[in-house]
């Protein structure tokens, strides 16, 4: 997007929609517009890009989102509270799931570039989470950062095996994971 302020039939081509969803989205609320002085409806590309990312406009909401979409996966309240801070502030869209069966649905519905994995958890834990996403032709491309606080060579060995993409133990500080984040994405 080039321009900072748009008109409504300009957004609804950025949109890929017509003139009349536009107006519609305006006029119900749904999209915020201001009204010029002769009574004609203008967008900020601040608005239209909150608007694409919040409904998740494919494929422009790649273009306009933030760094990448994690999901986090952990059953421990803390570590999702700390770890959606920490990745926030670096421009990471975040979403959580606190078990194994949670997070097989949000990454139908998040599709999210890297997963943030807590290796033991109640029900399925994250050794068999890794192998079924991998196991997967449509979720196999996603990367998986194995976190845990029972560091072994066993299980770093077991869940590299299952094919995780990189592996932190707890406690993990902020610049090694945001980095490691990083080299995954690229």
């Amino acid at each position: 997007m080039k321009k900072d302020v748009y008109t409504i039939p300009e957004a609804a081509k950025i949109c890929s929609v017509g003139r009349t969803t536009m107006w519609r989205w305006v006029k119900s609320g749904e999209f915020k517009a201001s009204i010029t002085l002769g009574g004609k409806y203008r967008i900020s590309k601040a608005e239209l890009e909150n608007f694409i990312i919040k409904n998740n406009i494919y494929p422009l909401v790649h273009k306009h989102s933030p760094l990448g979409k994690i999901l986090i996966v952990d059953d421990d309240p803390d570590i999702q509270t700390l770890l959606t801070k920490m990745l926030f502030a670096e421009k990471y869209k975040t979403v959580i799931a606190s078990d194994g069966f949670e997070a097989g649905i949000k990454v139908m519905e998040f599709k999210p570039d890297l997963i943030i994995l807590d290796l033991f958890m109640p029900g399925m834990d994250g050794f068999d989470v890794c192998e079924r996403i991998k196991k997967n032709s449509s979720t196999s491309h996603i990367k998986i950062l194995a976190v845990t606080g029972y560091d072994t060579t066993e299980n770093k060995n077991r869940i590299m095996q299952a094919g995780a993409d990189g592996y932190l133990a707890k406690p993990m500080g902020k610049n090694k994971l945001v980095n490691i984040i990083k080299e995954l994405l690229r």
